[in-house]
């Protein structure tokens, strides 16, 4: 028979209280969190609108394979190609562009959020991440097109302007998003912070 003295059952509220784990995270964590589901949500709304573009009217969008192509051609030391599809096939280079896609859109999102304060993931409005969207259309025309063997901003492609716009419109609906995701991680955010 065991004769150890067995802790009370009934024990004070604050001692369950500190006893119990907390699930509550700090305000910098809750907008850190939040900032990378604006980000996954915007990316998200943008691979909504390029599926709606092909499916409506036959305009491709990137490639996510040739990205992760890109990407995976990246630890032997091949940044820029002559042309990424006549690249040497990868093994998980699908995967890896769907990884390094939302990676992307996220690093956006958090850099936007850091630049917009914790303030507007509270309240949301759309210029300014509009505009951010618009800004970030420089990172396919300089980096990603000419990497991938297209040119600067897409002068290499059959249809420059056609790329251009593309690549304007797609930003600037990744811009659309990250408001659009806000708006609802501003909804949780606020649930969270009044509990």
């Amino acid at each position: 028979m065991d004769t150890r003295p067995r802790p009370s059952r009934a024990l004070s509220k604050s001692a369950r209280q500190s006893s119990e784990p907390s699930w509550s995270c700090s305000v910098e964590t809750n907008d850190l969190l939040a900032a990378i589901a604006v980000g996954i949500g915007a990316t998200m709304f943008m691979d909504l609108w390029n599926l709606f573009l092909w499916r409506a009217f036959g305009i491709p969008s990137l490639d996510i394979c040739l990205l992760g192509r890109w990407v995976r051609h990246m630890p032997q030391g091949t940044l820029k190609h002559v042309s990424i599809a006549a690249a040497p096939q990868k093994s998980f280079e699908c995967a890896t562009g769907w990884v390094a896609h939302y990676t992307i859109g996220t690093v956006f999102a958090l850099t936007f959020v850091a630049l917009a304060s914790a303030q507007w993931l509270a309240r949301p409005t759309l210029l300014p991440p509009l505009l951010y969207g618009v800004v970030t259309v420089v990172f396919p025309f300089f980096i990603v097109q000419p990497a991938f063997g297209l040119g600067i901003a897409g002068s290499k492609t059959p249809n420059p302007t056609r790329a251009r716009l593309k690549s304007l419109m797609t930003h600037s609906v990744f811009g659309v998003g990250l408001y659009v995701a806000a708006v609802g991680v501003s909804h949780v955010l606020a649930i969270v912070r009044s509990a």
